[in-house]
């Protein structure tokens, strides 16, 4: 049996659901019926850093938004798949267009559509508020919710397992 310091080792693309998971899974609107989400700057980095490091990274979303294509471009994320119905078929999509095995993939997701991507990967994480079924089928739980920092603690996982540095150089 590898150990999650193994399985983080050897991940090369890191995939995120949006919705519980990059947001704190609140659907806000204004009173014209404007929607909006919230995301954590410190996620944020968190990617920046994976893309320093080398590693790429997608999103696999259920939703189709403007606002997830917008943080998606803002932090240069390398796929971007919106209205999945399946997330596993978008999954393996991303394993051809990268050329990668499931080992080499880690997921992060909080609810039900994520359980099949999340079984089927090297490293899987939920955050800390994830339904049940999810924390009960995941590697590691996070310590923190989504949207508030679960995102980050993967990333920094994933580049401390891979002895590479969470702190961007002076000049980035």
């Amino acid at each position: 049996m590898t150990s999650i310091m193994e399985n983080l080792r050897q991940i090369e693309l890191i995939v995120f659901d949006v919705d519980g998971t990059m947001t704190d899974g609140g659907m806000y609107y204004t009173e014209q019926g404007i929607s909006f989400k919230r995301f954590d700057v410190r996620d944020g980095m968190g990617i920046v850093l994976l893309h320093k490091a080398g590693l790429k990274t997608a999103i696999i979303t259920s939703e189709e938004t403007k606002i997830v294509q917008e943080r998606a471009s803002t932090l240069k994320i390398d796929s971007v798949i919106q209205g999945s119905r399946n997330k596993m078929a978008s999954l393996s999509l991303l394993c051809e267009r990268y050329s990668l095995s499931l080992d080499q993939i880690a997921y992060i997701g909080d609810d039900v559509n994520d359980l099949a991507c999340l079984q089927a990967v090297g490293f899987s994480m939920s955050p800390s508020d994830a339904h049940d079924v999810i924390k009960e089928n995941v590697n590691y739980i996070s310590s923190y919710p989504g949207g508030h920092g679960a995102v980050r603690e993967c990333c920094d996982m994933i580049l401390k397992a891979k002895g590479m540095s969470i702190i961007l150089p002076e000049q980035w």
